[in-house]
Order: structure tokens, then sequence, then C-alpha cells
């Protein structure tokens, strides 16, 4: 498709999770506002229908985030894609109330994310996977155009649209230890209810899970649960779990305050906010879910089994096939190997790296010292020179600039706003120098 027929659009969103249906939500409510021209937006998500975190919606598993910060309410409390719109429209609202928590379970809390997705289908290719931007042909200037190609994963057909704004929210991509793979017996938490629901389960009659944080406590207990035959080791780095701060005053370093604190910051006062806050939200595990372990353990000891076991200060070293099972080697305590029918590492995330997406034309936005993307305070690239074109803003990845909710739910709603902010006010501009708007030969789903 050449850059006549490509269809244009004021923002292009990579990726369709929590985040970018943030940004819709912000784009439609400040459009309404601060525009006269509706906002034309498009989003191009691989997975095939709306989902998030999917495969950790446990049983009773809840939110470690108040439902106040869903997808609107920080920037907008009167908004109708909030969580207790859902709840009204769901006719739960007073039933709720009557819980007098907090923290819906996760698995209401994505229905209520698939209800407001639900609003913007005309706005989302699903199974879409975008393979490049790049600046438009004859690109010049800030107002030109970038390119975005996009490939269609039924029949690998690609379409070219056109935008001045992208916004990638492609994710987090699962970690695991160097030297060890994914296969049928060796899984990341990413992946754990599927692997799980298509696992012959009686077969399963010892399993291991790696790590110290939240989502290895959880699927540590649901293995407890529901496979009351097996055998279940939690190995752990360090002596047993970490309590999670969500203290009051700890919490507020999730507020939206806070990333000015942070991003406007000494390189002293950044490194403080890790030092002392980290506990808020890495390899850390609620309270709840801790003394809910220990009290198992403590009763099994009473009734002289031992069916859940804590392997603490220890790690995974290597694992291999042994037979239909799989043999993990393990460095310190009394035991060097596990031979398990599972083996399911916890072991976290990789933050989103925009570098892939953007190919060469990621040499024209600037990187600090340590070879980090350079992050304006609305959440920008940096461009390199007044020249390059379009902008390029990123929903995650912004950490090391922006503080620890870069790439968490509690400072969504009012990070989405920002964005659209930006957005709007460079249309404002744009407006002014009396360039053409966005007007896509079809605002709808392309695929």
């Amino acid at each position: 498709m050449d850059a006549v027929s490509a269809e244009v659009y004021d923002v292009v969103g990579i990726g369709f999770g929590p985040s970018n249906l943030s940004l819709a939500v912000a784009l439609e409510e400040l459009g309404q506002v601060r525009s006269e021209q509706p906002i034309s937006a498009v989003f191009f998500e691989r997975q095939e229908s709306f989902g998030w975190h999917r495969n950790m919606l446990l049983p009773s598993t809840t939110m470690q985030i108040s439902f106040l910060k869903d997808l609107a309410t920080f920037r907008n409390p009167t908004s109708k894609y909030s969580f207790v719109s859902y709840l009204h429209s769901a006719g739960r609202l007073a039933r709720f109330v009557n819980n007098q928590d907090f923290f819906p379970t996760r698995k209401e809390f994505h229905q209520y994310l698939e209800w407001v997705a639900s609003n913007f289908r005309d706005q989302v290719n699903f199974a879409h996977e975008v393979v490049s931007v790049r600046p438009a042909a004859g690109a010049t200037g800030p107002m030109d155009h970038l390119e975005v190609e996009v490939r269609r994963l039924s029949d690998r057909s690609v379409r070219v649209v056109r935008t001045r704004n992208v916004v990638v929210s492609t994710g987090l991509a699962a970690r695991m230890p160097d030297g060890i793979a994914r296969g049928e017996r060796v899984w990341h938490s990413s992946e754990f209810l599927t692997r799980f629901a298509t696992a012959d389960q009686a077969s399963l009659k010892s399993v291991a899970v790696v790590g110290a944080g939240q989502s290895a406590a959880e699927i540590t207990r649901f293995f407890h649960d529901s496979l009351p035959h097996a055998q279940v080791y939690a190995v752990i780095p360090s002596y047993g779990y970490a309590l999670a701060d969500d203290t009051p005053f700890a919490n507020q370093v999730f507020d939206p305050t806070a990333v000015d604190d942070y991003y406007f910051g000494t390189d002293t006062t950044r490194q403080a906010f890790w030092d002392y806050h980290k506990n808020t939200n890495y390899s850390v595990v609620d309270d709840d879910v801790i003394r809910d372990l220990y009290r198992r353990t403590y009763e099994e000891d009473v009734h002289g089994t031992s069916r859940l076991r804590f392997l603490n200060l220890t790690r995974v070293s290597a694992v291999e096939p042994a037979g239909a099972r799989t043999r993990v080697s393990l460095t310190h305590g009394d035991i060097k190997e596990l031979d398990v029918d599972a083996c399911v590492f916890a072991t976290g995330y990789h933050a989103m790296d925009p570098a892939g997406l953007l190919g060469d034309f990621d040499e024209q936005f600037l990187r600090d010292a340590r070879g980090a993307h350079q992050v304006a305070r609305d959440y920008r690239l940096v461009a390199a020179t007044p020249n390059t074109p379009g902008r390029v803003y990123l929903q995650g990845g912004t950490e090391h600039t922006h503080g620890l909710t870069s790439s968490l739910l509690s400072n969504l709603a009012v990070r989405s706003g920002e964005i659209a902010d930006s957005i709007l006010g460079f249309r404002l501009i744009e407006e002014e120098l009396e360039l053409p708007a966005a007007e896509p030969e079809t605002v709808g789903n392309l695929g």
C-alpha cells in the first residue's frame, strides 16, 4: 500500500492491554472537551481477543490495588468507564459495597476490563502484529507522518497506516533464568493456567515452583489445593517470602505526584526510591498469602505429613529431562536434585524495549549514559533533532525515568491522561499551522 492510499489516524496504539485501553478512554473523554474534531485512533493487538494476565486468574486471587485505581477514576471521577460504573451496569454495586473490601478478585476486575474494551471494538484490530515503525517517505520535519507496518496473523497480509503519534504498549516479556528454556514440563507463570489445564493432572505427583514473589506464592497455594495427591516444592532464593509493604505512607510512592518527585529528582533521590520502596512491589507477597501458606505447613507438621515443602536460600542451577520427568538441580540445602513432573518459574518479566519495532528509526532518539532511552515527562521518546518526524510514546519501560509506576496499574488513568493531553496539545498546534487533519478512509476495524 502506498503512502497516498494508506489509512491516516491521529493515534496508532501498539498493543491493547489495560494501558492502551485506558488511553482509548482518555482520548475519547478529553477529546470531547478539548477538540472540535473527534480523535481518530486505531489499536493493533497480537491476541485474538482482549485479555490481561489470563493465565494468572487463579481462584479467589484478589487485586493488589484499590478498585478506585481503575482505567479512569483518578483522572476523571465521573467517567462512565469507571469500575463503579461497571458494577452498576452489572447490577452488583450494592453487593460489592456490602463486601466492605477495596480489592476485587482478579476475575471480576478482568470482567471490568473486558466490559470497557467492548466499547472500543471498532478501534481495535485483534490478531495483528506491528512489524515496524518508520518515517513516511519524504518525511523531514516533526509534523510529518510516521508509517506503521502491520501484519494480519491469519493470512500474513501486510498493510500500512500513517500517523503523527504512536503509543507503544507491548507489555512485558517473560523472564527465565539464564540457560533454562521453557518446555512441556518447564513453564513460566505467564502461561500457567493454560499449561495446567492441558496437562494430565493425575500424573502431576511432584511439582516445583521457583520464585519469591506474589505469583510464585499463589501458584504454590494453587498446586497445594488442586493436586491433593502431589508433593509441592517451593524453591525460594530468600529465607522465606518477604512481606509486601502496603502501608499508607509507603503506598504514597504510587501516587500520581510521586512521578514528578522521581522524574525531576536527583540521582540520589531516585536511588532512594528504589532502596526504600522496592519492597512495595518487587519479590514480595501479600500478608494473607504468606500466613496461609505458613499455616498449611504448620498443620502438616502437626499431622505428621510434609506434602508442602519450602526450600529456602535455594536457587535452580540447571533443568534437564530425566526420563518422563524433569530433573531440577539446586544450590544450597540438603536437597541437590528434584525429579518433578512440572516446574514453574515465576521469575518475573523483562521491561518493554521499543527498539525492535523502531529499527533504524531508533537512532533518531536520545539515550542516556547507561544506554536507556531518554523519555520526556509526557512519556514521549526524546528526539535527537528538532526535525525527527512524528512522536513515539511509551506505556511501560520507563521505570528509569518515571519510577515504580511505569508498568503498574496504580497510575494508569493519570498516565494515559497525560499522554492524551500531550497528543491533543500537539494536534492544536497542527491545526493552528493548518496542517491536514487525520481523516482515515475507514475509522473502524481493519481486519
